[in-house]
């Protein structure tokens, strides 16, 4: 038995949890939040017990001293090397990785040239990555990438129909997101297809940021975000797919400039921004069953977004024998499912028990009837899991 760290370091937060492996036991979770302030949030799960704490926490490493004395303190580990690997998550591997990493200085190396890719993430999680370096020297430390497992995409399916040279220059292709999720999913909805040699699942990974992928033998072929996670269905502030015209159009017509548009598009759109009354879905269905009509206009969207996906992945697969509802929406949200189902059950011959789903919330379970042609399914997704996963495979080699 060993003990694994799964970290996702944020610009301003740290959230981890740690695992007895190979057995995928929790020991313990929580979170660091508003690193670099005097009044940031300490909190920790283990066992039926729970601690928080707020205090002053001037950087990452200082909050990852803060997650080893909690374990040490509570009796979570005896010693600190009991831990014996680390696996950090990483939004941006761009085209470099196709799989999980040892953390050298070669990863890391090329994880800050991607920097501007995802400046938000990857500078942040490099800069968990150098705390807990600190701290735990002499265990493994692995880089597990959100864009890795979409790396087996064909050319046709990443590539950007611009000028070549921008492609090969500033290496601007299609990246997705979310896939440590997908590649999850895809792993555990293979138990619904048994007997099945090639099979074609459809992930629906939904939440605040929400995305699709089409996978065919467990390997992703296409997927809906894009360069950035800006791009696919609309999401809780971001847009989606637009109209390139749109940014042009709208800076001439607003005198505001590309990077302010460029915000508005991530953190102003979506759902806050067609319904103006929240980015959080549970808002905006109870603003819509109020009668809100811009609330159940973004519902609307939403939900006819994911469908068009849906079917055009129906399509890029030559047929679907499972479909995937994940995350925060796709897991809690029997509204939403429903909204889809109906929208594509006509097209894909689904048979759906919409009372069933009405009692699902955070709960695996098959919606679909036995007559149904695809498999329709709610799988809680673990992207901490499949970090732990690959981190230990690591170790142990």
């Amino acid at each position: 038995m060993s003990k694994v760290m799964a970290v996702n370091a944020g610009s301003s937060s740290l959230k981890f949890k740690l695992y007895e492996m190979p057995e995928e036991k929790v020991l313990c979770s929580g979170n660091v939040e508003r690193i670099g302030l005097e009044d940031a949030i300490f909190g920790m799960k283990w066992g039926n017990e729970s601690e928080k704490k707020i205090l002053p926490v001037k950087d990452h490493a200082k909050g990852v001293e803060l997650v080893i004395q909690g374990m040490l303190e509570h009796g979570i580990v005896q010693d600190m090397n009991e831990i014996v690997a680390v696996g950090h998550r990483i939004v941006q591997g761009g085209k470099y990785f196709s799989k999980s990493e040892l953390f050298d200085e070669d990863t890391e190396a090329k994880i800050e040239s991607l920097i501007p890719l995802a400046p938000l993430h990857n500078k942040a999680h490099l800069v968990g990555f150098r705390a807990f370096k600190q701290i735990l020297p002499n265990v493994v430390h692995v880089a597990v990438f959100d864009t890795a497992f979409h790396q087996t995409m064909a050319p046709e399916d990443y590539i950007f129909p611009i000028p070549k040279e921008f492609t090969e220059k500033y290496d601007c292709r299609r990246y997705g997101a979310h896939g440590t999720s997908h590649k999850f999913l895809a792993q555990e909805g293979a138990k619904y297809l048994p007997g099945v040699e090639h099979p074609r699942i459809i992930s629906c990974h939904i939440g605040s940021g929400a995305s699709i992928t089409a996978i065919k033998d467990g390997k992703c072929v296409a997927t809906s975000m894009g360069l950035t996670p800006l791009g696919g269905i609309m999401m809780g502030t971001r847009t989606g797919d637009l109209d390139p015209s749109v940014m042009n159009y709208l800076c001439k017509c607003t005198g505001i400039s590309v990077e302010e548009m460029y915000q508005i598009f991530n953190k102003k759109s979506g759902f806050l921004g067609v319904s103006a009354v929240s980015n959080d879905s549970r808002d905006v269905l109870a603003a819509a069953a109020a009668g809100n009509k811009d609330a159940q206009l973004s519902l609307r969207l939403f939900t006819r977004r994911i469908a068009d996906f849906i079917g055009q992945y129906f399509v890029r697969l030559g047929g679907a024998d499972l479909i995937i509802f994940s995350a925060g929406i796709g897991e809690n949200s029997w509204e939403a499912r429903e909204e889809i189902c109906k929208e594509i059950a006509p097209a894909l011959g689904l048979s759906i028990d919409y009372e069933f789903n009405k009692t699902l919330r955070g709960k695996e379970g098959q919606i679909s009837k036995p007559d149904s042609k695809i498999k329709v399914v709610i799988i809680p997704t673990d992207e901490e899991v499949m970090i732990a996963r690959d981190t230990y495979a690591f170790y142990m080699k």
